[in-house]
Parts: C-alpha cells; sequence; structure tokens
C-alpha cells in the first residue's frame, strides 16, 4: 500500500471508500451501522461546516468526547483539511483541559455532552467555537454564525502532505509532565502500515472498541487502522459495565479488540482463577503440569467464547501484562497479541502477535522500525531501548529543549524504558529508567519486577514499590470485600478481627516477597494503601502521586 498511495488519512481513506463504498464502518452496537461512502459524506460535510467556522490548514482543532461514530468524524474531518486534530482524554481535569488548549492555541472543539461541564468555567483567548459531537451544532452560536447543515461541501480542494503535522496528542503520564507530541500525517499512517503487517485487517473484521479514542493506542490500532483497511467498529453507548459488555460482544462478535492488562486480569483473577483452585482437588490437579495445561485449555474454550467466539487479535498494550495471566493465555490457546510503543511513536515500536508470543516478551521490531538497546550493561544486557524510524514524532510541540533531551540528531528517540534484545532480536521490557532505584551498594532495582510479585499474592488488587529515606517501602492495595468474606463464617463481630486480619496479610505480603526477590529488592515495610491509585487512560499508575 505504501507504494501506491501517500501516506496522509485523506489519501487512504478514500482509497478505501472507493474499494468498499457500501461496506459497514462505523456504529453503535445495536444500530445499523453508517457504510463508507456515508461516513465520506458525513466528513465532507463537516470539513464544509469548519471552514465557514473560518478554521483553516494547520489550526488547531480540538476533540474531548467519548468513543462513537461521531468522534472518528470529527478527526477525519479536522485531517482532512489540513488542520490538527488536539485529541483530550475524557478523565482529564478541567484545569489540564484549559492549559492544554492554551498550550496548543486551539481554535474549536468538539465536545460530548456529558462532558460539556468541563469547559463551563475554563477561559481560553482564541477558542471561538465550541461544537456538540452529538449533531455537529455550535454551543451557544454568536451572531451570524451559521448552523450546521449535512449538505455542506467544502469549498476548497486541500493538498495534504505527509510531513504535515495532523496531530498533536496530550500524553497524561505516570511521572506528572503533561507534552505535547507532535504527530505527522507520515507518523501515524506509516505506523497504521506496520501494523497490518503484523497482523491482517480486512473488510471482514469487526472490532469493538472500549479504550478512549484520545489514546494514541486506541486511535491509531483501534480507530485508523480498521479505517484504512475496510473494517467495521462498533462503539458502545453506555459505560461499558460487565452486563453492557457482555450482551455487546455476543451480539458483534468481534474478530479483533483492544485492551489493556488490567482489565484481562481483573477477568483472571476474579473469575478463571477461583474457579481453578476453589477446592482442595483442583488446587491439587493444578500442581500437575499436564493437568494444569488440560483445565487452562478448557478454561480458555470458556474464555474464548465469551468474547464472542470468532476473535482472531486480543491486543493488550499500554503497559506490562502479569506473567502469570500471560502464562494462562498461553496454555489457554487464547488468541492474545502484546505491543510495545509510546505516544511518541504513534504508538507501536515491537508486536507479537497471536502463535508468535513468547513469555514476558513484547515481540519484533514493527515493519520499518529499528531498536536498540543504547550503552548495554556488559553482564545483563540492559540498557535504555532507543527507536528509529517513519513513525518517531517531530517533537514536543513548542518544547524545544525537551525535544532534544529525548531526540538524537542521527533520528534516535531515547524511550526512558529499560529493555534487552535476545539473540532473536525480540525485545523485553525491565521497566522506566524513571522508575528504576540505584540501592545502596549501586545495584539497578526494578519496582515494577517487585510489584509483579507482589500482585500475584492473593487478595491483592494493586501495589506500588517506592523508596522512603533509604528503604524499598511497597504500597499495596487489597480487596477487604474479598478478605472480609474469607474469614466472615469465623467471627460474627469482623471490625477488630478484619484488622488484625489486614495486618497479618501485610506480613505474609512481606514474607512472600523476600522469599521470591533477590536480596537488593528486599521490601523494608508493606503499607496498605486504603482507597485505589489514581491511574492514566491506558491504567497506569500515576507514580509520581505517591513519591
Amino acid at each position: 500500500m505504501t507504494n501506491q498511495i501517500v501516506l496522509t488519512f485523506p489519501s487512504m481513506f478514500r482509497d478505501i471508500v472507493e474499494r468498499y463504498p457500501n461496506s459497514s464502518a462505523l456504529s453503535f452496537v445495536g444500530e445499523t451501522p453508517l457504510t463508507y461512502r456515508e461516513v465520506q459524506d458525513r466528513i465532507d460535510s463537516v470539513t464544509g461546516y469548519l471552514e465557514k467556522l473560518g478554521i483553516k490548514p494547520g489550526d488547531r482543532v480540538g476533540i474531548l468526547s467519548t468513543n462513537m461514530p461521531n468522534w472518528g468524524i470529527a478527526y477525519f474531518a479536522i485531517g482532512f483539511m489540513g488542520a490538527i486534530v488536539v485529541p483530550l482524554l475524557p478523565d482529564f481535569l478541567p484545569k489540564e483541559i484549559e492549559n492544554i488548549l492554551k498550550h496548543s492555541g486551539t481554535k474549536a472543539i468538539f465536545v460530548s455532552s456529558g462532558l460539556k461541564e468541563k469547559l463551563d468555567d475554563i477561559n481560553v483567548d482564541g477558542l471561538n467555537h465550541t461544537i456538540s459531537i452529538e449533531n455537529f451544532s455550535l454551543i451557544e452560536p454568536g451572531p451570524g454564525i451559521e448552523s450546521y447543515e449535512s449538505t455542506y461541501r467544502p469549498k476548497t480542494e486541500y493538498a495534504v502532505n505527509e510531513d504535515d503535522l495532523a496531530a498533536i496528542i496530550y500524553t497524561s503520564g505516570t511521572t506528572g509532565s503533561s507534552k505535547g507530541v507532535m504527530l505527522t500525517h507520515k507518523n501515524i499512517c506509516s505506523n497504521v502500515v506496520a501494523c497490518r503487517a503484523l497482523h491482517p485487517v480486512s473488510e471482514k473484521d469487526r472490532f469493538v472498541s472500549i479504550l478512549p479514542l484520545s489514546h494514541t493506542l486506541e486511535n491509531t490500532v483501534g480507530f485508523l487502522l480498521p479505517m484504512m483497511y475496510g473494517a467495521c467498529i462498533y462503539y458502545l453507548a453506555k459505560p461499558p459495565s460487565p452486563t453492557i459488555m457482555m450482551s455487546a460482544l455476543n451480539e458483534v462478535k468481534p474478530t479483533i479488540m483492544l485492551t489493556v492488562p488490567m482489565i484481562i486480569e481483573k477477568i483472571y483473577f476474579q473469575k478463571i482463577k477461583p474457579s481453578l483452585t476453589g477446592s482442595k482437588l483442583m488446587r491439587t490437579l493444578m500442581e500437575i503440569p499436564f493437568m494444569r495445561r488440560s483445565l487452562h485449555r478448557v478454561a480458555g474454550k470458556k474464555l474464548y467464547k465469551s468474547f464472542g467466539g470468532q476473535l482472531s487479535f486480543f491486543g493488550i498494550g499500554g503497559a506490562k501484562l502479569n506473567s502469570i495471566v500471560e502464562q494462562f493465555l498461553i496454555e489457554a490457546g487464547f488468541p492474545y497479541a502484546i505491543g510495545y510503543g509510546l505516544t511518541e511513536t504513534a504508538p507501536v515500536l515491537a508486536g507479537a502477535v497471536p502463535g508468535k508470543t513468547r513469555l514476558g516478551s513484547t515481540g519484533l521490531a514493527a515493519e520499518g522500525v529499528e531498536l536498540k538497546i543504547n550503552e548495554p550493561d556488559p553482564e545483563s544486557g540492559e540498557g535504555e531501548i532507543w527507536a528509529r524510524g517513519p513513525n518517531v514524532m517531530l517533537g514536543y510541540y513548542n518544547e524545544p529543549d525537551l525535544t532534544e533531551a529525548v531526540l538524537t540528531k542521527d533520528g534516535w528517540f531515547k524511550t526512558g524504558d529499560l529493555g534487552t534484545l535476545d539473540s532473536d532480536q525480540i525485545l523485553f521490557i525491565k521497566g522506566r529508567l524513571k522508575n528504576m532505584i540505584v540501592g545502596s551498594s549501586g545495584e539497578n532495582i526494578y519496582p515494577e519486577e517487585i510489584e509483579f510479585v507482589i500482585n500475584n499474592f492473593r487478595h491483592v488488587v494493586e501495589s506500588l514499590v517506592v523508596e522512603k529515606k533509604g528503604k524499598l517501602v511497597a504500597l499495596v492495595h487489597i480487596n477487604l470485600d474479598e478478605l472480609e468474606q474469607t474469614y466472615k463464617h469465623m467471627r460474627e463481630e469482623l471490625s477488630n478481627f478484619m484488622e488484625e486480619k489486614t495486618a497479618d496479610v501485610l506480613k505474609e505480603i512481606k514474607e512472600y516477597v523476600n522469599a521470591r526477590v533477590n536480596k537488593f529488592s528486599q521490601i523494608h515495610s508493606v503499607v496498605l494503601q486504603s482507597s485505589p491509585f489514581q491511574k492514566t487512560a491506558t491504567q497506569k499508575i500515576k507514580r509520581f502521586l505517591y513519591i
């Protein structure tokens, strides 16, 4: 495809519209999908309206919305006219939104009804228009401003080039700094092509989208990839409760889905594991390798059926997958895939697809991407992962010093992640360079590795390992309801008893972990985290809040 079409949104999408004008493209679950021709018509009408509102190539236009078909239509309408999309995560706070709109110089914004109140009290000079994404009508239109009409068409034929800026994406990272990542049409479209090389996508595929479209993983792999190859995407009209989700999966029977580790980990630890260890007999059988594999295959078939029974690709990205859960998925024969990437790389750098996964690995470099370990440790082979390719960002918007700190003159992007490449050039991630703790004897300690051990302990929901006064401290959030259910048959008055049992569990966690990590990674104390940790859009804990 790269030899046939220009790597821009309008070029790639219009090629697909010509091939599959009547194929299903975008829909809410339970509704009749828009065809590719209908989507193109709506894009043209919204582009025509943006013209009337005075938007020109190079102008920044925001999208603050939950997932829906009109999200993608607004995204393409902005990009097709050479304007720049500024996607905002729905969970951004009003102050974050205000800062981003000011920093980017956004002139107009599409907003969904449920998020409109986040804009009520912000004050941004130059933000001239707020547009309802549900029907593309102006919110509080001024005098002389025309209303949206579906018959509008752009009056200008826009020349969009591969190196034109397509999006400025502001990340809400685990380190607390939100930077505007500048991605060109070529950055994003080349990554779409690379993703399709990892796993085929066609007009026969059906996607169910559950991750926020404003996040780069879902945007590139869950939206642009299917749109550029003729597949159909279904969105949930309501929040994804288990009932809503199961009904949607049963109706759509998706062939491809994207998710983050937390979702499949919850399913495993809350549903699958209890069924496999609920009795003494089952626990005994699970200790016999061939029986464990057989039981995992049975459980895997049930899990596969619960997702609609037609999945060919269940992509997991955004954070590292728990090794116990991954071992289950391997033995269950579940068609999972692991990806690695960053917003700065549009995002995919490496991927391991169904049938080619390896425990703990994120696979081989994506097509067109070079990976290397910079200055690897001579003994362990560990070092910072550097990447180079057509998907690497232009830089951080209006932040030349930050850009220079991560991009070398010969095009290498310093990911800030630590990893290794084995003899087959398969990538293994160790953790974030910024998170690494240097011990008293100079040894490198990776808190993520200790957290994986902690999270495998019963009753633990999530954990965070930090350094306090030179000692390693584990903050642990446990499932108190589950703990109470475990012991409620023992006492009628649970309050003091539960405090004692919680203290016992924390002590057990410390003993459990310290028996399984090296002497440099020994935990000094375990502290109860009473409420869930605050997280990013991909459900990674915001570490900076707890250090």
